[in-house]
This record gives structure tokens, C-alpha cells and sequence, in this order.
């Protein structure tokens, strides 16, 4: 008689893709803008749902206690592009009063575009860093968040920079040999 223990005859659990999320805010402590968001829980969603973040409790996943913020400030969608098993996320701005950047796209009111794995997301003070963790499942997704003390860029690099006239700043060789404040890899 072959007895299989349960863990031999479980089935074998899908990673889930998860969304890191490193938030900051200069007035987090003394203001309560975070108090609705619960750090370094996984929370799961839904394939279909579309996230929102904002001020509204109504309407919004994940909210600020902020009114700067708007009603709903952005959203999130998973998706899967054509042909490919790996999942992404779109983000469209659904603030009418403020830009939504990411790195250095600034999206207005109803714009989106794919979210890239590692990025920064970035409206009025608020400063998000996203890193995107794989996981195999095509029916949820997690979303993991982080508090930093410290900003997560400095006040220099706010404004959007403005695209090079040969297209895109690889192409271009500058002369410029001033230090840059953030590199790619050193988020």
C-alpha cells in the first residue's frame, strides 16, 4: 500500500504577480495622508478589477486623506499582450486638475500608457516607486506597500525633462558633465 503524504498530493500553488509599492509624502507623519493604506500586507485583486487610487472611499481601492488629491487620482489595469504569458498593468490618469508622471512621461486627464516593471510614479508631492514582481497566476494580482521616510527623488528632478531633438536620450551624446541625481539603478 503507497500512502502519498498531503504535500506530495497537493496541488502546486501559482505565484501571484505582485505590485511593490514604495510610497512618500513630505507630511505623512504629521497629516494621517497614509492612515487608509495597510503597509506590508499582500493584498489580492481580482484579474478584472481596475484599481483606483484617489481621495474617494466610495470608489477608490486605495485611498489618500488628502484634498489635494483628486476623487480618483489614477488607475491600474492588468492586462496581458498578445501572444506573451507575462501580465502588465496599464495607468490612466483620472485627475482633470493634475498631471500623473511616470518617470519622465507626463500623462494628462484620461491618458495611459504601460506601466514598466520598475518605475516612478509621481503627482503634486506624492512620489511612488513601483517594482513589479512576476508571478505565473492570470487570475489575480497582488499589491504590497512600502513607507519611506525619505523622499525617493530629489526635489530637482520633479519637473518632466524634456525630450533630446535626436528622439530619445540614448541616442543623444551630450557634453553635459554635471552629475545626474538619480540613475536608472540607483532607485
Amino acid at each position: 500500500v503507497l500512502i502519498m503524504s498531503n504535500f506530495e498530493d497537493a496541488d502546486t500553488e501559482e505565484t501571484v504577480t505582485c505590485l511593490q509599492m514604495t510610497l512618500y509624502h513630505p507630511g505623512h507623519q504629521q497629516s494621517g495622508i497614509f492612515q487608509s493604506i495597510r503597509f506590508f500586507n499582500r493584498e489580492k485583486h481580482h484579474n478584472s478589477e481596475m484599481v483606483k487610487f484617489g481621495r474617494n472611499s466610495n470608489t477608490c481601492h486605495y485611498t489618500f486623506q488628502d484634498k489635494q488629491v483628486s476623487r480618483v487620482q489614477f488607475s491600474l489595469q492588468l492586462f496581458r499582450k498578445f501572444d506573451s504569458p507575462v501580465v502588465c498593468f496599464e495607468i490612466k490618469n483620472m485627475s482633470k486638475k493634475t498631471n500623473l508622471i511616470v518617470d519622465n512621461r507626463e500623462l494628462g486627464y484620461l491618458n495611459k500608457m504601460d506601466l514598466p516593471d520598475r518605475c516612478m510614479i509621481r503627482f503634486g508631492n506624492y512620489q511612488f516607486l513601483v517594482e513589479k514582481e512576476d508571478g505565473q497566476s492570470l487570475e489575480f494580482f497582488e499589491i504590497q506597500f512600502f513607507l519611506s521616510k525619505r523622499p525617493l527623488l530629489q526635489e530637482t528632478s520633479w519637473l518632466p525633462q524634456p525630450m533630446p531633438e535626436c528622439g530619445n536620450y540614448s541616442s543623444c551624446v551630450t557634453q553635459n558633465n554635471s552629475p545626474m541625481e538619480v540613475g536608472e539603478n540607483d532607485w
